[in-house]
């Protein structure tokens, strides 16, 4: 199954209180809150590239499945993760005390953070 494609966000639970433990300020939050992102994932076997346009803000990510890389987090901070896939379906990370896992069903992603006990869910639809 290949994650390539275009998704836009269709919904999202607990963005403010998550935000606000990432320790993003309150204008960004407020800001960021109800814009839909574009996610653009480009998929080449065990690459990735990931673009997630926000308003004016752009988040550009590579990694390799297994293979440590750096990462730009929301809050802007760089991360050393490591990528794993569980099936071929599913992308899981931990980093920095939070577990990632974005899930492919269809034409829908579902992101979701936890960090203790917080968790942020996004759906995106294929566009």
């Amino acid at each position: 199954m290949s994650f390539t494609g275009k998704y836009q966000l269709q919904s999202q639970e607990n963005f403010e209180p998550f935000m606000r433990a990432l320790g993003l300020p309150e204008d960004e939050i407020q800001k960021g809150k109800d814009l839909k992102s574009i996610s653009e994932i480009v998929q080449d076997g065990k690459k990735f590239k990931i673009t997630v346009t926000t308003g004016s803000k752009v988040l550009k990510n590579e990694f390799t499945i297994g293979e440590e890389s750096e990462i730009e987090m929301l809050n802007g901070e760089k991360a050393k993760v490591v990528v794993q896939m569980e099936g071929d379906n599913k992308l899981v990370t931990q980093v920095k005390g939070m577990k990632s896992v974005t899930e492919l069903n269809g034409d829908t992603i579902t992101y979701t953070m936890t960090m203790g006990d917080l968790t942020l869910k996004r759906v995106s639809k294929r566009i």
